[in-house]
Formats: C-alpha cells, structure tokens, sequence
C-alpha cells in the first residue's frame, strides 16, 4: 500500500514537471561584446597634436569617432614632437612592448624631409619599423601616412630641392606597394599652406587643421576596420 502510494505520488509530480509542459519562450540570446583592440599612431608633431591639447589632435578626434559609431577600438597616441624616423627606429621596439597592437599607424618622415636626410635613409627606417611591427604582431594591420615635402620648394630654388621633393613623395606610395599596406595618400591634404588651418610658423596644423587630418586618415583606417562597414 505504501509503494502504491509513493508511486501515484511520484507520477503526480511528474506530470506537474515543466519539462513535461509547454516549452516556456526562449530569453533573448545575449550577444557577447567583441573585445577592445588597439590602435597604435605612431608619428612625430603632427600626430601628438603639436602645442594644441590632447583632445585636439586626430588620434583623439578618431577615438571620438570611433566611439560614436559604438565600434571596438582604443586610440593610443605615440606621437613625438620632432621625431625622425632614426629616432622612430629606435624607440618602436620599447612601444610595441607596452600593449597589445591590432592597427599601427605610422606617421613619419615630415622632419626627414626638413633636414633634408638622404630618401634612401628615410626609406630603411620606416621599413625597420614596419618589420619590426610585423615580426612582434604578425596579425596587425598596418596603416602607412604618405607625406609630401613640408614646406614651399620655390624659396629654397624649385629646380634644385625639385628632385629631392619628388623622391621623398614617392617613397610613401612605394613602401606601402611593396608591403602590401593600406596608405593615407597625403597626411595634409587641404591643410598645407592653408594659414587659416595652420599655427602661426605655418608648419603646424592648428585644431581646425587637425579636424582635417583626422578626415583624411579615417578614409584609409576604415578600410582595415571591418566593424566600421558594418556600422555604416
């Protein structure tokens, strides 16, 4: 009697398991944040934002962006007021050992062209760094800014400093071909020689310039962010 008893009891509450019911509606499947990248600039004057304040120079104005469009990514300005490219040679090992690196940004060789250091210098350290980039986060991808010679050849004597100009221009284009990178074609597209846009020594841009700088390196970095299409 006992076990007849236990058993029609069991059967009761097995006929009252959910699990037997009508299945409940499924909850809203959560979606996982995908994980914060960075993205490395590293330059000279031009990407640290030259006597301006931090929140005016591009990377910082990128960072902007990139938040408004809700996307994964952290700015990290590496830039150096006065910087080579010898002396970017020097110091990427140290930087690229504080972070992770997703995207790199190499911005240098405007005060190469303003000492006149040889193109064929200038060339063998920006591929130093960008070897060094490539063999410390093989996965990084790579964001090479062309820049053209920083300053108006015509008082100096156009015909003499002409070739020089033209070397140094190229030298960019043809980095960025040989290693498959994505290129910013000219950093100070609409800004050089524009005195409304520029610091009174007329090299700097000033935070309206920097506005500029930030448009025209986003039209490249876009391209290498897949999450930026999707955000669109």
């Amino acid at each position: 009697m006992r076990y007849s008893c236990l058993l029609s009891l069991g059967l009761l509450l097995a006929a009252c398991n959910p699990a037997d019911s009508t299945p409940a509606a499924h909850s809203p499947a959560v979606v996982p944040r995908p994980p914060m990248q960075n993205i490395l600039f590293f330059g000279n004057s031009l990407t640290a934002g030259y006597q301006l304040r931090a929140s005016e120079a591009f990377p910082s104005l990128l960072q902007q962006r990139l938040d408004s469009l809700q996307l994964p990514y952290k700015a990290l300005n590496y830039g150096v007021s006065g910087e080579t490219t010898a002396g970017g040679r020097q110091r990427i090992a140290s930087v690229l050992a504080r972070q992770p690196v997703d995207v790199f940004v190499l911005e240098l060789g405007a005060n190469d062209g303003l000492r006149g250091i040889p193109v064929r210098e200038t060339t063998q350290n920006l591929q130093a760094i960008i070897d060094q980039v490539k063999l410390k986060y093989p996965k990084a991808r790579i964001v090479l800014v062309g820049l053209e010679f920083p300053f108006d050849l015509s008082v100096l004597g156009g015909h003499q400093y002409g070739r020089y100009a033209a070397e140094f221009k190229a030298l960019f284009r043809t980095l960025a071909d040989k290693n498959s990178l994505a290129f910013v074609p000219f950093l100070l597209q609409g800004v050089l020689g524009q005195r409304q846009l520029n610091l009174p020594d007329g090299v700097h841009p000033n935070a309206a310039g920097q506005k500029i700088l930030a448009n025209n390196v986003w039209a490249t970095l876009q391209t290498v962010l897949p999450e930026a299409g999707e955000a669109k």
